[in-house]
């Protein structure tokens, strides 16, 4: 039997790729002082309809529960985010510097960097509408794929406001009720033939051409982009006007991470969404708030066509995945004692395995190799005193067994 379409199996090695990327990502969001939370991956139905329309549902791994509850699998954070914040808020300090790393799942056309499920960091600041919020936002996520060893040469962030494009509209004496029709069609500019955005722009088609071609001036991204310079990492961004984001709650800068050869899509994205917590909690909290998301699949696949990177977690993975020590039993005798010691060894925090059945001292060592162990102790005819073996150097020694813990130590 096969997974069903979109899912995985993460097998050892898979699972240890998908290990170090989700220690990067908490290693780097801890270094700026963002804190670990998490919802649950099962919510009602109607918190995403709430949020994106009617609509979603076709989207949704949705389905009615044995109390005749509608309910569904996560696809996105945002919605569990605002619905805690608005019972919990009162209870933190501003601004809150959220992160989480779970699953989420769409039912959706599976395409390359595009499964049925996922996993996600997402990274959120709320309470803090001043510009200093977006450049530490905006920093923390080049820091993050930095840390997995990309560079300016491999990926840029291209920043966007979307108040320019309201502003934009508001002067073209465009009716408010009509902007996100206009926003979502400049977003898909590029993706989609210019016939078909310039018939949904109508008359405004030239302008907003004119306008993406010229590149847009904005003062509020310029002043983004010299604070992002005086942390040295102006080298990783781009103003690119034409960056919207198809969601209609995001309400000021937006921003989305692309591999610079063009080969995939988005790495991550995200942006303002000020007024997204109080039209979720009915007006019981209006806060600001701003985030960003990165899924694994695309970024794994970037991962794997970077040399340095694709090197990195390769070696990440064989030092995690080493133990310490492997214990061979050349006398079945001795087992007893070295299941002792072994005890006592894991309890001192080593790692280490040993045969589980009778097995020839050949095939032991190389057990031992395979796992990288770095010593080997063998109980045989030297007990009460046991060889130990220094898988490097293949040098070797006697050590007595009341001795063996503290000598481990000194070798490790």
């Amino acid at each position: 039997m096969q997974t069903l379409p979109g899912f995985r199996d993460f097998l050892p090695e898979e699972c240890a790729k998908r290990n170090y990327i989700f220690a990067r990502w908490r290693e780097v969001a801890r270094r700026y002082g963002f804190v670990e939370w998490e919802g649950p991956p099962l919510e009602p139905t109607e918190l995403y309809k709430k949020k994106s329309g009617d609509e979603i549902v076709e989207q949704l791994f949705n389905f009615t529960d044995k109390g005749e509850r509608e309910v569904a699998l996560r696809p996105e954070l945002t919605p569990t985010l605002a619905r805690v914040v608005a019972l919990h808020e009162r209870e933190f300090k501003k601004p809150l510097k959220w992160f989480s790393i779970g699953q989420f799942f769409r039912y959706e056309k599976q395409q390359r960097g595009r499964l049925r499920e996922h996993f996600q960091l997402n990274c959120d600041i709320i309470g803090e509408s001043d510009l200093t919020a977006d450049i530490e936002l905006v920093s923390l996520c080049i820091d993050v794929l930095r840390a997995f060893g990309f560079t300016e040469k491999d990926f840029a962030v291209r920043i966007s406001d979307r108040e320019f494009w309201t502003d934009f509209l508001r002067e073209k004496d465009v009716p408010s009720d009509r902007w996100g029709e206009f926003l979502q069609a400049i977003d898909k500019f590029g993706r989609e033939p210019r016939e078909k955005t310039a018939e949904k722009l109508g008359n405004l088609a030239d302008a907003v051409f004119a306008t993406l071609k010229s590149g847009g001036k904005s003062a509020k991204l310029e002043a983004l982009v010299d604070g992002l310079r005086a942390r040295g990492l102006a080298d990783f961004v781009e103003i690119d006007v034409g960056i919207v984001r198809g969601l209609a709650y995001y309400t000021g800068i937006v921003f989305e991470v692309f591999d610079r050869a063009g080969k995939f899509r988005a790495l991550a994205g995200g942006g303002r969404y000020d007024n997204l917590i109080g039209q979720l909690s009915d007006g019981a909290v209006s806060l600001p708030a701003l985030g960003f998301a990165m899924g694994d699949v695309v970024l794994g696949e970037l991962i794997n066509g970077i040399p340095d990177a694709r090197n990195a977690i390769q070696k990440a993975i064989k030092r995690d995945t080493k133990i310490d020590i492997y214990v061979v039993i050349a006398k079945e005798e001795r087992r007893a004692d070295a299941l002792k010691q072994i005890q006592q060894l894991r309890d001192r925090g080593f790692l280490v395995d040993y045969p589980l059945t009778p097995t020839k001292v050949a095939r032991q060592f190389q057990a031992a190799e395979e796992a990288g162990a770095s010593l080997a102790l063998l109980y045989g005819d030297e007990w009460p005193q046991v060889k130990v073996k220094n898988m490097a150097t293949a040098q070797q020694e006697l050590v007595s067994s009341e001795g063996l813990l503290n000598r481990v130590a000194e070798l490790l």
